[in-house]
C-alpha cells in the first residue's frame, strides 16, 4: 500500500532522527508517547513502566497503528525495576519526559502527592542521569514545580536542561475558557499563564487578546477574573469529573509540543517551568515563565512587560514554591 493510499496518509518524512523516552506509561505517559510517535520526526520513542509487560504491550499496540496513521517512528516498550533494571533502554535519548508518579484523586491537591512522588522522581532522575546523561529532561509529575526542582538537583544536569510542563497546559486551558465564553475559535485567542502550577498560578490578562483585541475590551473585569479562577482550578475540575484519574489529553499535548521544540531546535517561546536567575527580580527558583526552547533545553528566559500586580503575583509565586522546593530536596 502506498503511503498516499493509507487511511491516515501524510507526506513522507525524510529526516527522522534521535530517540525520545517517556518514563511512566499511565494515561499521561502513553498518550504523550503516541503524540511523539505520530509526529514522525523521531527514529524511536521509548516508553517505560514498572508494571511487568505493560509498556511492551502498549508499544506493540502503538506500532500496529503505524500502517493506519502512516508514521514510521518505532515505539519500544520496556519494563523497569526498583533497582534500575531496564533503564538502559534510555541510552542515547536526547529528550526524556518524566510522567512517573501517582495521579490526583478527587479531593486531593497536587501537594498531597509530594512525598510519594518525590521518591519516584528521585529514582527516575538518578537512572536518567546514569543512562542518558546528555538528555533534556521535561518533568510533568506533580507537584510540578517541586518535582522539576528535585529532578534538577538529583540529576545534577545544567538547569537549562531541566524544565517542567505547566504553563503550556494552563495557558491552553485559559485560552479554551476564553474562546468558549466568547463563542470564538480557539485559534483566535492568545492567553498566558505564569507562576506556579497550583494555587499561586498567575494568569496574565494583560497579555491576552482575541483576534488581536485586548481581552479587557471584550469582557468586564469580573468575568475575566472568573475565567482566571477556573483556569487556576482547571486540573481539579477534570479530576472531580473523572473521579478515578486526572487529565491527560491536554497535558500530553503540551508535553509533546515542548519535546518537539527541543528536537527541532525551534527556538519557540513557550510558557514552561524553568530556572529563573534574575528575571523579574527573581532568582534561584524553578518557576513558570516564558522561555525560548531549543536543542539545549531552555536557551533563555523571556521577560515581557507585565503590570505591577502581575509582577507582584509572580514574585509571590516564586517565594511560595521556593520554600516547597527546598523541602522536597530533602525527601
Amino acid at each position: 500500500m502506498a503511503r498516499s493510499d493509507l487511511p491516515g496518509g501524510r507526506p513522507p518524512v525524510t529526516s527522522r532522527k534521535g530517540k525520545v523516552a517517556v518514563v511512566g506509561a499511565g494515561f499521561y505517559g502513553s498518550t504523550t508517547a503516541q503524540r511523539l510517535a505520530e509526529y514522525d520526526i523521531f527514529e524511536e520513542v521509548v516508553l517505560t513502566d514498572i508494571r511487568d509487560g505493560w509498556a511492551e504491550g502498549l508499544a506493540l499496540d502503538l506500532n500496529q497503528s503505524r500502517p493506519v496513521e502512516g508514521f514510521e517512528t518505532k515505539v519500544t516498550g520496556q519494563t523497569t525495576g526498583p533497582n534500575g533494571e531496564g533503564y538502559e533502554a534510555l541510552a542515547g535519548a536526547s529528550i526524556v519526559v518524566i510522567t512517573a508518579g501517582l495521579p490526583r484523586k478527587p479531593g486531593m491537591s497536587r501537594m498531597d502527592l509530594i512525598e510519594v512522588n518525590a521518591k519516584i522522581v528521585r529514582q527516575v532522575a538518578e537512572n536518567v542521569a546514569k543512562h542518558a546523561p546528555e538528555a533534556v529532561l521535561i518533568v510533568v509529575s506533580n507537584p510540578l514545580d517541586e518535582m522539576t526542582a528535585l529532578a534538577a538537583k538529583v540529576s545534577q544536569f545544567p538547569s537549562s536542561r531541566v524544565l517542567g510542563q505547566a504553563g503550556m497546559l494552563d495557558t491552553a486551558r485559559f485560552s479554551y475558557f476564553v474562546a468558549t465564553k466568547l463563542g470564538v475559535p480557539v485559534g483566535s485567542v492568545r492567553t498566558l499563564t505564569l507562576g506556579s502550577h497550583g494555587d499561586t498560578m498567575v494568569p496574565v490578562p494583560s497579555a491576552c487578546t482575541v483576534d488581536g483585541k485586548p481581552l479587557d475590551s471584550l469582557l468586564p473585569a469580573d468575568e475575566i477574573e472568573a475565567l482566571v479562577t477556573r483556569t487556576r482550578n482547571g486540573g481539579g475540575e477534570v479530576v472531580a469529573l473523572l473521579k478515578t484519574g486526572s487529565a491527560y489529553y491536554a497535558p500530553s499535548a503540551a508535553a509533546a509540543r515542548m519535546a518537539r521544540a527541543v528536537a527541532e531546535d525551534s527556538g519557540a517561546v513557550m510558557p514552561v517551568c524553568a530556572w529563573v536567575d534574575g528575571e523579574y527580580g527573581i532568582s534561584g527558583v524553578y518557576l513558570g515563565v516564558e522561555a525560548e526552547i531549543g536543542a539545549s533545553g531552555v536557551r533563555r528566559v523571556v521577560e515581557r512587560d507585565l503590570t505591577d500586580s502581575e509582577v507582584a503575583g509572580l514574585r509571590a509565586a516564586a517565594e511560595a514554591v521556593r520554600a516547597k522546593q527546598a523541602d522536597v530536596a530533602a525527601l
